[in-house]
């Protein structure tokens, strides 16, 4: 790609506001954000890069494939230096301890499945610095999330990726009308390979980088070594039991099992596959069942964000909805009773649990309409508990 090939891209970035204001950069230190920061200076926008500390040095640095580690603090500073731009770091352990590993370890505990990146964009990050952002006196905060924002009739819309592969709409779906405001994501058009090629051809030394793997905080994806390392005595012993109640076998912690999973339960000898299908904290009871008692057909959900048109959610609107980030949007419907908001899925899904998002999509297009968290489950056969 030629200079004046780089300069066009940079030029057809409108982030709607004037040439010449000041627009914060989330730099992690990854490739996208670096990326980002270039495309927001080389439009001629006052670019300022923000980095944020999420936990300890000394553990960040040894764990490879994190975001927001030492090493990558230093890549941002590096990647700043570069392009000429202002570059702060800030300390937010203590917020990212409170909003994000409290609540994954709580989650855990109670027998859910937490996704601590969805918390961490939902406070951290879109709450906390976009707050900082404005004091600093941006007119917008620009990351480099692979999702589009559009402006429609009705004022700004969340959109999926151009890039199926990429899109990041499912941790995305806590984004509130005021935070989008005041967000734009400049790579919700581009491929992965292509922002790795712009970062090549801008002589960015992280183009090569490694994406982020797995949950930053985790070492080597350990979940229950941070769980137990959080809340001291998690792991109690317990029932392994069958959907009647009965005890088949015994476990060493819940926080040790998820919903769904068929290796590891210890309990041989049965006439038919058994699968974790549920998990009951309070009891400390591990739920095993066939294959088919995993099949759900409704989900209930607490903590609803809705950014679609209107002001609330419609009853008995035709959507589609994502149950886990690497699954296509599925048919499904809203609707409402005495308990809340619900999802009907038009097909069954496998492994759903509560502590899981359920985001939800426009039936026809590619908007993001919101969603919230899975609070429990209904199966789809009688038999399944």
């Amino acid at each position: 790609m030629t200079q004046l090939l780089m300069d066009e891209v940079a030029s057809r970035l409108d982030l709607g506001v004037a040439k010449g204001s000041r627009v914060v950069v989330a730099m992690s230190g990854g490739v996208d954000s670096s990326v980002t920061a270039a495309l927001v200076k080389m439009a001629g926008y006052d670019a300022v890069g923000i980095t944020l500390q999420l936990y300890d040095h000394g553990v960040a640095v040894q764990k490879k494939g994190a975001c927001c580690a030492g090493q990558d603090i230093a890549d941002a500073r590096a990647v700043a230096e570069s392009l000429g731009i202002p570059h702060y770091v800030l300390d937010y352990e203590d917020r990212f301890s409170e909003s994000v590993m409290e609540d994954f370890a709580d989650t855990y505990l109670a027998g859910a499945t937490p996704i601590p990146c969805v918390r961490c964009n939902q406070t951290v990050k879109f709450k906390d610095l976009l707050s900082t952002a404005r004091d600093l006196g941006a007119e917008c905060m620009a990351t480099g999330h692979y999702i589009r924002r559009e402006v429609g009739p009705l004022g700004p819309e969340l959109h999926r990726a151009e890039d199926d592969g990429k899109d990041q709409s499912y941790f995305l779906f806590a984004t509130t009308r005021a935070q989008l405001d005041f967000l734009r994501f400049p790579l919700g058009g581009y491929s992965k390979d292509q922002t790795r090629q712009l970062a090549e051809e801008m002589g960015l030394e992280i183009a090569d980088k490694p994406d982020s793997q797995d949950i930053c905080f985790v070492p080597e994806g350990k979940y229950t070594a941070v769980v137990e390392r959080l809340r001291p005595g998690a792991a109690e012993p317990g029932e392994i039991v069958d959907q009647s109640g009965q005890a088949i076998g015994r476990h060493a912690g819940v926080i040790h099992y998820t919903v769904g999973q068929r290796r590891g339960l210890g309990i041989g000898g049965q006439e038919t596959p058994l699968y974790v299908v549920g998990l009951n904290a309070e009891k400390r009871q591990v739920i095993v069942g066939p294959q088919e008692a995993l099949l759900t057909a409704r989900v209930r959900l607490k903590e609803l964000n809705w950014i679609g048109d209107g002001v609330s959610v419609p009853d008995g609107a035709s959507i589609r909805v994502k149950l886990r980030s690497t699954r296509p949007p599925a048919d499904a419907q809203l609707g409402q009773d005495e308990q809340g908001v619900f999802v009907d899925l038009a097909v069954p899904e496998a492994g759903v649990a509560p502590g899981q998002a359920c985001v939800f999509y426009a039936a026809e297009t590619s908007r993001v309409l919101g969603g919230g968290w899975i609070k429990s489950t209904e199966a789809a056969s009688a038999e399944a508990a």
